[in-house]
This record gives structure tokens, C-alpha cells and sequence, in this order.
């Protein structure tokens, strides 16, 4: 906390990150507990890797504790909610992280694919704002809700078609929920991460595939997991507190 000034100071915050044992959710539990806050690592399956992120940040002497629930089970979300409360003392910070991407051209899209991503990017992030806004709310003017879409939210992308409107959606749910909560100070916004290097994209792109997207990035190249988590830090500290509804891009310039 050596150095950080006030505004973007998180100490004495509580944060939910929901997918948060790798990749970009990761990132972020590592940073709000850099500013900070004490921080809920939620995960699926990936309880070895939440383990992994807790320790990481207990040792740079922060607070964290992993929750394992599918954020599209109503009942175990409402349940890794009050434990986060229960154990934490409270709730000031939700990420919703949480996502999966199934790639399918149109006439090959299968539809329980369809329904099983917005189960986890849509339903799963509204179910975790509904189950955290009443805590939420007690925080007054630090309560965040911070929302992690995708750049092809806003410009589609061939082959992306489930994957473009569940991110799309996210985006009309942030904007409507900005407005709703406003009046009770709590505030509501999303980031929309272009090409962030993960396990998985860096599996996926390579070679004449990577150059070819590199030559469409303004800022020629490819981002870091700590971009995305620089400008959710941001949102969730008081530096932000006019700023809700909006949708931060984090993308080197991809869409503008």
C-alpha cells in the first residue's frame, strides 16, 4: 500500500472477483489486493489454481480467501455471497469476471451452446449483482459493480456470434443497472478488454494469425491481463466515484 495515493486506495475494501483463479480474473484479484482490498478468488473448477492466487496475495501480505460456485446457480451464488460476507465482514466490490466463449459459424452453433453461455456471461453476472447489490448497497458511495465484457460486445466478430451478444448483453445490464442504483450511490460499470494474452489466446494465436492481428491494434500489440486489471482497479476506487454507466475500452485502440 507503500505509495498509493488516497483516491485509488482499496484498503478496507471487500471484493468479489468471480472467475478469478487464472487469466484475467486472476489478474484482477491480484491487484485490488495490491490496493488494498481484501478479496474473494471465486472459481468453478479450479479450486488448485484459486488455493494458488490466495496464497500469492497473503504472501505480499494481503487477505484473501477462495469461494468455489457456479455463478449460474442461483442457489450456490446466493450461498458464496454470505460466506464472502460471513467471512470477509462485508461486501464493497463486485467483479463480474465470470465468462465462457464457444466459437461456432452460424449453421454449425449448437443451441445448448448458445444457452450455456449466457447462462454463465448473463444470467451468472445478474445473478451475482442481484445476490450482492443488498450488501452492496450498505457500503454507500464505495459499492462497485464492475462488469468484464469483450470488444466484440461492441463490434462483433465472425464466428462469435453467442459469444458477441452475450458480451453485448452485459453492456445494456450495466448501463440499466447504473441507472437503477444510482440514486443509493452505488455505481455500475463495465470494461470491454480487446486481445488480452491468456493461456488460452496464446494457445490460439500464432504466427501469420498473430501478425495479422497485431497489424489491426493501433498500439501494435497484444494486451496484458494487467491492463485490464489497472482500469477495474480504477472503477473500483474512490478516483471513480462519478463515474458510472460507463463502458472503459481496453483494447489498444481495436475499436474506438
Amino acid at each position: 500500500m507503500t505509495g498509493i495515493p488516497r483516491a485509488w486506495s482499496l484498503t478496507d475494501r471487500v471484493a468479489l472477483v468471480t472467475g478469478a483463479s487464472r487469466g484475467i480474473g486472476r489478474a484482477i484479484a491480484m491487484t485490488l489486493a495490491e490496493r488494498g482490498a481484501a478479496v474473494a478468488v471465486n472459481f468453478t473448477r479450479g479450486e488448485p489454481a484459486a488455493n494458488e492466487v490466495c496464497a500469492a496475495i497473503e504472501a505480499a501480505g494481503g487477505k484473501a480467501i477462495p469461494v468455489g460456485f457456479d455463478v449460474s446457480d442461483e442457489a450456490a451464488v446466493e450461498a458464496g455471497v454470505k460466506r464472502v460476507v460471513a467471512e470477509l465482514g462485508g461486501l464493497d466490490i463486485l467483479v463480474a469476471n465470470a465468462g465462457i466463449s464457444i466459437d461456432a459459424l452460424l449453421m454449425r452453433a449448437k443451441t445448448e451452446d448458445l444457452r450455456r453461455i449466457f447462462a454463465v456471461n448473463v444470467e451468472g453476472a445478474f445473478l451475482c449483482a442481484r445476490a450482492a447489490a443488498r450488501h452492496l448497497l450498505k457500503a454507500k458511495e464505495h459499492g462497485r459493480i464492475i462488469a468484464v465484457s469483450s470488444v466484440v460486445g461492441e463490434t462483433g466478430n465472425a464466428g462469435q456470434s453467442m459469444y458477441a451478444a452475450s458480451k453485448a448483453a452485459l453492456l445494456g445490464m450495466t448501463k440499466s443497472l447504473a441507472a437503477e442504483l444510482a440514486g443509493r450511490g452505488l455505481t455500475v460499470n463495465a470494461v470491454t478488454p480487446g486481445f488480452i494474452s491468456t493461456d488460452m489466446t496464446d494457445a490460439a494465436l500464432h504466427g501469420a494469425a498473430r501478425d495479422a492481428l497485431l497489424a489491426k491494434i493501433p498500439l501494435k500489440r497484444i494486451g496484458d491481463a494487467s491492463d485490464v486489471a489497472e482500469a477495474v482497479a480504477w472503477l473500483a476506487s474512490p478516483a471513480a466515484g462519478y463515474v458510472t454507466g460507463h463502458v472503459l475500452r481496453v483494447n489498444g485502440g481495436l475499436a474506438m
